[in-house]
């Protein structure tokens, strides 16, 4: 009764964090002005989810993230779109990388927050310790998997989509990576560690029987 409970409360929670994915990717909340910058915050919900549910409820809640983002990008696309939409590539290999840059990299910020969590509690890590790390890391997954994962399989299409020449593209991603990127896990530094406090004091985190 109690494990039945027990993973009850664990999919209304990862459904509860999924709909707040949702929400984000598709209104003006996802989008935090920083100049000169935008960071996004829709990795934020991923992140908690993965402190709050582990590591399996993370990569989901990455997935619904990646799924929104592939949609965004097909339904309105920009010119970095081919590298998130498979919908925007002519061959299947092309197809396939674009579902790991937006699906699979995303999957792994979760996943990579909820194992985190889980190895600084084990090593008795405060919360105003462990919150700001994972914040801070789980948002630097996202960004240096998405920019690096682009460089190795779209770097030409990358190139030509900023109109750009392929020998500079790396400096380009280095430069968002140090750039933007930290700027955005900075702003995740902050929000994870102030909401998952206030989370962390009226819900006790739980995991789902038998996941990883």
């Amino acid at each position: 009764m109690k494990t039945n409970k027990r993973d009850t409360r664990w999919m209304v929670g990862v459904a509860m964090m999924a709909a707040i994915v949702v929400l984000l990717a598709n209104t003006p909340l996802g989008l935090i002005s920083v100049p000169p910058i935008k960071a996004t915050t829709i990795h934020i919900p991923v992140i908690l989810g993965g402190v709050l549910f582990g590591p399996l409820a993370g990569g989901i809640l990455g997935g619904v993230f990646g799924v929104c983002s592939m949609v965004s990008n097909t339904i309105a696309p920009v010119p970095a779109s081919i590298c998130f939409s498979p919908f925007l590539n002519d061959t299947p290999v092309g197809a396939l990388k674009a579902v790991w840059v937006a699906v699979g990299c995303r999957i792994l910020i979760g996943v990579v927050a909820g194992w985190l969590w889980l190895a600084l509690k084990k090593l008795k890590a405060n919360e105003y310790v462990a919150l700001p790390v994972v914040g801070f890391l789980g948002s630097m997954t996202n960004t240096v998997t998405v920019m690096g994962s682009i460089y190795v399989l779209f770097r030409a299409e990358y190139a030509a989509a900023n109109n750009k020449a392929v020998s500079v593209v790396f400096d380009f991603i280095m430069a968002t990576v140090t750039g933007a990127g930290v700027m955005e896990a900075v702003v995740a530094l902050v929000l994870v560690t102030a909401i998952g406090k206030a989370l962390l004091k009226v819900m006790r985190p739980v995991q789902r029987t038998g996941a990883v």
